[in-house]
């Protein structure tokens, strides 16, 4: 049986966020099967990592600036304004979709790991999220 439901997260600043509980607060995960996670942006995307240290998600910050920074005079997009081109470049390098395993309704994921948001644009807005719950 697959379900599909769409997430809405609500507008957060630029960097990264943990957005599990936000995601998991709006599905009902059954017994066992498979969660797919596809963000439907362009501009922003998707990862699991470190869910204690907010530290993390600031090295993730930095690290992913220093090497798509903004406003290169390399880009030749820049209808968006400075941060659009270098936002579509990071979303395709960390990724718009992760499967992750369910277990006894949880997300099978290991202690320390999370979802974030890697939210690239300086004002992205609400972003969506279309949940498929294979099971």
């Amino acid at each position: 049986m697959i379900t599909q439901k769409t997430i809405r997260l609500k507008a957060k600043s630029r960097g990264f966020h943990l957005v599990t509980h936000e995601i998991l607060s709006q599905l009902n995960l059954p017994e066992q099967g498979l969660l797919n996670l596809f963000l439907q942006h362009t501009s922003a995307g998707l990862t699991i990592n470190e869910n204690a240290d907010a530290d993390v998600r600031a090295d993730f910050e930095t690290v992913m600036n220093k090497l798509i920074p903004d406003g290169s005079r390399d880009y030749i997009h820049r209808i968006e304004g400075p941060d659009d081109m270098p936002a579509h470049i990071k979303s395709s390098i960390l990724g718009v979709s992760l499967t992750i395993p369910i277990q006894n309704h949880r997300l099978a994921m290991g202690t320390w790991q999370g979802i974030y948001l890697g939210e690239f644009r300086n004002y992205g807005g609400e972003r969506k999220i279309l949940a498929t719950i294979y099971q």
